[in-house]
Formats: structure tokens, C-alpha cells, sequence
């Protein structure tokens, strides 16, 4: 009884110890609880603390490391800077400054591929998804956290270990679109914007022959060449992947766009005869933009059904309708922007503020290559035409300082451009990932190349000379055959796409191509000149003065500028530069009395002060025994010599006008903009 008495007490007592105790022990474990919690979160924002400190150091050496990449560009021009001036000190022409970028690209990249490495990241992660297409852009989810990623491009299996690695040669590969959308709209701008010459409108038959029908052709005959390598590639089991006709069109349109800057730098010094300058600068120029469409028309073939590689009617009746709508929509987008432009510097006081105008003429001209680019049409053809125009008509209303503004502007651009462009080209050859090298493919490829040449231009060159005054001599052919040279856009189409087995091939085998050209062509001008017999030292100006003097060269000119181009003139001069710029005759007499109104609105007063002044530099291309009959207010100027204001002092600047028999020469004005290489101001 005792004992029982006992336990039931105890247990009494227990109960009434853990009453007692239940509140502390709650509160106690909420308190650790808390402690635990608060320790959790503590412990999370210290990790949270810690990646962003991550994050900011990773930025900052991802900025410093892409400092050090531009840096080595910077260093490459100014060591390609150097080097031409020292050539050009020791009148070394045997390389040009383009091969000499690229041989500074080549050093670069070798010391890139091979003398740096870079530590690999242990953070790294590799991870199997089952996903269906390549996503541009992917979230990952990690601790709670979405982190966000994008597509960088496709690496072969044997390289997943060796990402990183490579991580040094990811940095120095830029984006393709930089190349189109950054440095080639003032390359190919300055081309237009020193285009406008009486030499290149003189033989503007044979340039649109040779850049149009000439590139089709070559591109052609280069395409089945390729097609024959490729299929006894195939049968001798060398091809690893996919290459169809339609990709040796496309190659063959990619190299058909020649670049002879080389060349026409040599042309320069020596002042080669102004009409093999013309010929081979008006075709490089037009036949760029020809490839750029062409390519894009190849591209854009695709028949109905399963095989998109096959022959049909319909198919190619289209690619062929796209190519004249994009070059037509941007031939007009072009000239459009170069005409409001025009409006713009005419009808406001822009010139006034000499560094506003300038902007503005750097702005609305880079703008229309990527206005171009944006509507679907080709920015090339665009802001080829664009320069054209700006240098017809807008270049007339800057004030002196921005016309020397903005030719010294674009070519400054044009030169780094260029000499960055070819010291990628250099570059690249060592830091391109997936490179596909080929002998038997490169072997063909320059053979195609040399036969394509050839097909454009000989029998061209024998249709032309049917109907030309002054022949394209024999040796005339051979030194444009052999100043065919690959550049700057062949580089840049071939490298805007280089995710099929086929592109890469033909990307890699570019790079040889125009490595040979500019090297071995290039390098041997001087001497292909002098095989060929080619005269140098040729003044344009004393050229023309003495065969004006004795007829020839006047009558040539006549029977070789087309009946329209005369038409076109005649409209130009009247209307277009009237309403466009300050020269010109006062529309009050061009238009008829009813459009009175508009004539005085349209016609600037600086027309009204120059009426007596003749300022059109076209005139001397086709002012021939009375063809054309300028009228200026009350004064008509006639080619038989009279005028019927003997009053009214007809001048330009210090050049009067000079009679010789029924026949007027007006001299060259300069109200294009002047650029400091000689040979390309035609």
C-alpha cells in the first residue's frame, strides 16, 4: 500500500513538474526555432552576399578582358599605320597595306591560338537536356534563383571538355553582323561618295556590263565548277556533310565580288591611264552590290516539296524576282535618303552651324544601310546609291567646312574599315573554331575562281569592244583579269553564316582565296604592268585637255554616252539640281509660266544671284555640237558658240568658258567633294 501510495504521488507530482515545464519547453523551442530560422536567413544573404561579390568580380574581369581584345585591334592598325609609312618612305610596293593587316592578323592569331592559355572554370557544368531545337534563350532555375543564358552557337562533342579553353579565342571572334551593320556601310559610302566622275559616266556601258551581266556569269560558271569538285569529292569519299548546287551558287556569288584596292592603290602612285581605273573601280564598286543580292536571291530558292535542293521553273523564276525587287527597293531607298538629305541642307539654315550639319549628313547617310537592312532590302545597293546621290546634289549645299568635313570624315572610316577588316581576316584564320579544311575543295575552288574571271572578263570584253569608239585593248583585259581580287565583302558574306558543314568549308577556303589574290595579285601589279606595257604617268586632266584640243576625244564621247544618259542630263540639270541644291538654272525658267508659284517656292535665292553661272560638272561629258542648250533666266547658252545676253559674264570661279569652233567646253568645277585619291575622282 505504501508503495503504491508512493507511485501515485510520483506520478501526481510529475504531472504537476511537466505543467510547470510545458510552457518554458514551448518557449524555448520557438526560440530555437527562431534562432534557427534567423541563423537560415543569415546564412542565405551571406551566400547571396557572396555571389553578388561573385558576379561583380566575373564582370569586372570579363570588361578588363574585353578592353585587352579591342586593345590588340588598336595596337594591330597602329603597327599596320606605322609599317605603311614606312613603306610608302621607301616607295616599297611589292605589298600592299591591306596584305600587310593581314599578315599582322596572322602573327596575332597564332600567338592567340598557341601562346595563351586561359585556366578552366572548375564552376563549369555540364548538363543533358532532351530539347528539340536550340533555344536563343535559356532559364535555369538553381537554389530558388532563374538565371538567364543565351545561345552562344553548336560545339563538337570532342570540344565540351575543352570550352573554356577556347574562351580567349571566343572573346576576339566578333558578331558577323558587326561587320555588316558597323564597318562596311562607310566602306561601301565612300565608294559612292567618290564615284561621281566624268570618267566612270564615259564608260558606263562597259561597268554596268562587267558588274550585272559579268557577276551572274562568273557566279554561274564558278557554281557548276564547284558542283563537278564536289561530286567526285563524293565518289572519293572526302566529304564529310551535306554540300548542294545550291550552296556552289552561293559560293560562287560570294566570290565574285571582287576588291582590288591593292590595285587601285598602285593604280594611284603610278597614275595608270584614268579608263583601266575606271573600269576596274566602277565594276568592284557595283558588282559588290550585285553579290550581296544575288547571294541573298540564292538563298531565298526554295522549291515546293520535301527537297529543297531541287530544280524547279517556278522556284527560280521567283529567286530571280527577288533579286530585281531588292535591288530595286533599295536602289530607291538609297537615292530617297539622299534626297531628303538634299531637301534638308537646302531649305534650312544648317550650314550656319557648321558641326550640326555634319552630324546630320553622317547620320541620315549611315542610316540608310540600316534602314535598308530593316525593310528587307540590302544596305549595300542602299547606301551605295545613297553616297551617289549625297555627292550629286547635297554635297553642293554644305558650307565649305563640311564638305571638308565629310570627305575627310568617311574616308578616315574607310581606311580603318578596310585595314581592321583585313586584320580579322588574319586573325581569323587561327581563332576560328570549326574551320573545315579541304585540299582537294580549295585546289578546285581556285581554279573555278581563275575560270569565272576569265568568263566575265574576255567574251564581255569582245561584245563591248563592238560597239565602243575606244577599244578595251588586249592588254587592257589581261591586267583586269588579273586585278580580280578578293576582299572585304567576299569576307563578310562568307563569315555572316557559318553554321552547316558547307558554309564552313567555304568560309575557310574564302580565307585562302583572298589571301592569294591580295598577296600574289596584288603584289605583282607593278610588274603585270610592265608585262603588259601598260603606260603610267598618265595626267587626266593634260589627257583630256590635249585630246579635247584635237577633236577626238569629244566625238568619241559623244557616240559612247548613251542617247538616255543625254536624256537624263538634260532632266538633271533643268529640274533635279534646281529643286535639289543652289545651282542650276532658276526653275521660273525651266517650268512652264503655270508653275510660276511652285518655281519661286522650289528655286533657292542663291540660284536667283548665280544664274549666270554654268556650275555643273556632268556638261563636259556631252555638250556636243548642239545637243544640249542651257538657259539661264533670259540668257541661252547654245553649243554653237552665242548667247544671246553678250552682257551676262559666263564664268565659274576663275574658268571661263572656252569657243573653239561650233564646239563649247565648259571645264571641270569642283562641286563634288575632291578626296584626296586623285584616281577615284573620275
Amino acid at each position: 500500500m505504501v508503495f503504491k501510495w508512493t507511485a501515485s504521488r510520483g506520478r501526481g507530482a510529475s504531472r504537476t513538474r511537466w505543467r510547470r515545464l510545458l510552457p518554458l519547453l514551448v518557449l524555448s523551442l520557438s526560440v530555437s526555432g527562431y534562432v534557427c530560422r534567423a541563423s537560415s536567413e543569415l546564412e542565405e544573404e551571406e551566400e547571396s552576399a557572396m555571389e553578388n561579390i561573385v558576379t561583380e568580380k566575373k564582370a569586372e574581369e570579363s570588361h578588363r578582358q574585353d578592353s585587352a581584345d579591342l586593345l590588340i585591334f588598336i595596337l594591330l592598325l597602329t603597327l599596320t599605320i606605322l609599317t605603311i609609312w614606312l613603306f610608302k618612305h621607301r616607295r616599297f610596293r611589292f605589298l600592299h597595306e591591306t596584305g600587310l593587316a593581314m599578315i599582322y592578323g596572322l602573327l596575332v592569331g597564332v600567338v592567340l591560338r598557341y601562346g595563351i592559355h586561359v585556366p578552366r572554370d572548375v564552376s563549369n557544368v555540364t548538363l543533358s537536356c532532351p530539347v528539340n531545337a536550340s533555344p536563343a534563350t535559356l532559364l535555369v532555375q538553381s537554389r530558388g534563383k532563374f538565371y538567364e543564358y543565351t545561345l552562344k552557337g553548336e560545339i563538337s562533342t570532342s570540344e565540351v571538355g575543352d570550352v573554356q579553353d577556347n574562351e580567349m579565342l571566343r572573346k576576339v571572334t566578333f558578331d558577323p553582323e558587326v561587320f555588316f551593320n558597323i564597318l562596311l556601310p562607310p566602306i561601301i559610302f565612300h565608294a559612292g561618295y567618290s564615284l561621281k566622275r566624268r570618267h566612270f559616266f564615259r564608260n558606263m556601258g562597259s561597268i554596268l556590263a562587267y558588274a550585272f551581266l559579268g557577276t551572274v556569269v562568273s557566279c554561274f560558271v564558278i557554281g557548276l565548277l564547284m558542283y563537278g569538285c564536289v561530286l567526285l569529292m563524293m565518289q572519293m569519299g572526302q566529304l564529310g556533310g551535306d554540300f548542294f548546287f545550291t550552296d556552289c551558287l552561293f559560293f560562287g556569288a560570294i566570290v565574285s565580288a571582287t576588291d582590288p584596292v591593292t590595285v587601285l592603290a598602285i593604280f594611284n602612285e603610278l597614275q595608270v591611264d584614268v579608263d583601266l581605273y575606271a573600269l576596274l573601280f566602277g565594276e568592284s564598286v557595283l558588282n559588290d552590290a550585285v553579290a550581296v543580292i544575288l547571294s541573298s536571291a540564292i538563298v531565298a530558292y526554295q522549291p515546293e516539296g520535301d527537297n529543297s535542293h531541287t530544280f524547279e521553273v517556278v522556284a527560280m523564276f521567283k529567286s530571280f524576282g527577288m533579286f530585281l525587287g531588292v535591288f530595286s527597293g533599295s536602289f530607291a531607298l538609297g537615292v530617297a535618303t539622299g534626297v531628303v538629305t538634299a531637301l534638308i541642307s537646302k531649305f534650312t539654315k544648317l550650314r550656319d552651324f557648321q558641326l550640326l550639319e555634319t552630324a546630320l549628313f553622317f547620320l541620315m547617310s549611315w542610316s540608310t544601310f540600316l534602314l535598308a537592312e530593316a525593310c528587307g532590302f540590302t544596305g549595300v545597293v542602299a547606301v551605295l546609291f545613297c553616297g551617289i546621290t549625297q555627292a550629286h546634289y547635297t554635297f553642293n549645299n554644305l558650307s565649305p567646312e563640311s564638305q571638308d568635313r565629310t570627305k575627310q570624315l568617311f574616308e578616315l572610316l574607310n581606311f580603318l574599315a578596310e585595314n581592321f577588316i583585313f586584320s580579322y581576316m588574319g586573325l581569323t584564320l587561327f581563332t576560328f573554331q570549326n574551320h573545315v579544311f579541304n585540299p582537294m575543295f580549295i585546289v578546285g575552288a581556285f581554279l573555278a575562281v581563275f575560270l569565272g574571271r576569265a568568263a566575265n572578263i574576255y567574251p564581255l570584253s569582245f561584245l563591248l569592244n563592238l560597239g565602243r569608239h575606244n577599244k578595251i585593248r588586249s592588254n587592257f583585259q589581261h591586267m583586269m583579269m588579273f586585278a580580280g581580287l578578293r576582299g572585304a565583302m567576299t569576307f563578310a558574306l562568307s563569315i555572316r553564316d557559318t553554321a552547316t558543314y558547307a558554309r564552313q568549308m567555304m568560309f575557310s577556303t574564302t580565307l585562302f582565296v583572298v589571301f592569294f589574290t591580295v598577296w600574289f595579285c596584288g603584289g605583282g601589279t607593278t610588274q603585270m604592268l610592265s608585262c603588259q606595257q601598260i603606260r603610267v604617268g598618265v595626267d587626266s586632266d593634260q589627257d583630256n585637255s590635249i585630246s579635247v584640243s584635237e577633236g577626238s576625244e569629244r566625238r568619241s564621247t559623244k557616240q559612247e554616252s548613251a542617247w538616255l544618259f543625254r536624256i537624263w542630263y538634260n532632266f538633271d540639270h533643268n529640274y533635279l539640281k534646281p529643286i535639289l541644291t543652289h545651282s542650276g538654272p532658276p526653275l521660273t525658267a525651266t517650268l512652264p509660266p503655270c508653275c510660276g508659284p511652285l518655281a519661286r517656292f522650289l528655286t533657292s535665292p542663291q540660284a536667283f544671284e548665280n544664274e549666270c553661272e554654268i556650275k555643273d560638272d556632268d556638261s563636259d561629258l556631252i555638250l556636243t555640237d548642239g545637243d544640249v542648250n542651257l538657259n539661264y533666266g533670259d540668257v541661252t547658252v547654245s553649243t554653237d558658240g552665242t548667247h544671246d545676253d553678250p552682257d551676262c559674264e559666263l564664268a565659274y570661279g576663275e574658268h571661263e568658258l572656252v569657243m573653239r569652233g561650233t564646239r563649247l567646253v565648259l571645264p571641270m568645277d569642283d562641286s563634288e567633294p575632291p578626296f584626296t585619291d586623285p584616281r577615284r575622282d573620275f
